[in-house]
């Protein structure tokens, strides 16, 4: 079982994360692809769902007419340290307006979960030897954020105003 958090709870996934261009998958499976192999799965019929994970220098402007048809968009962390994911899921949902799921993967840990969340991440996918039910609580690291986000559209001192 992969370390799946979606909604704030710990599910089982029914995608399967394709990382190599080598991998094969069957045609009534459920799957999340590289980009660049994922406009080529596009011209083919499948029986299961095809969704695309990004790497952290991807090009959002190749994927913006596929948007609104992506069930799934992944962002991937190749490193906790690497923070160019945090900028690709902002500009997804406030400048593309991407209203699917938005995932993290790769060197996902609990200290980023609060952060991603604000950006729009919505699901998150935790390292495998961590426990995702240890990561949930990450979510709820921080009562308050004094900037806009995602999740919150005014600043803390608008908020505090209009009490």
């Amino acid at each position: 079982m992969q370390n799946l958090i979606k909604n704030r709870a710990v599910i089982e996934d029914s995608w399967r994360l394709i990382r190599s261009t080598e991998e094969s998958y069957g045609s009534d499976e459920d799957v999340i692809l590289p980009l660049e192999q994922y406009a080529a799965a596009n011209l083919e019929p499948r029986a299961g769902q095809t969704a695309v994970w990004l790497a952290p220098d991807a090009d959002l402007t190749t994927l913006a007419l596929s948007l609104p048809t992506l069930a799934l968009v992944a962002i991937d962390f190749p490193a906790f340290t690497d923070g160019r994911g945090y900028s690709l899921a902002r500009l997804l949902r406030e400048r593309f307006h991407y209203l699917g799921e938005l995932r993290a993967i790769g060197d996902v840990q609990r200290d980023q979960l609060a952060y991603m969340a604000q950006v729009g991440f919505d699901a998150f996918v935790i390292r495998d030897d961590r426990s995702a039910q240890d990561a949930l609580g990450g979510l709820d690291d921080f009562s308050e954020q004094y900037q806009v986000t995602a999740l919150q559209p005014k600043p803390l001192f608008k908020r505090r105003t209009s009490l």
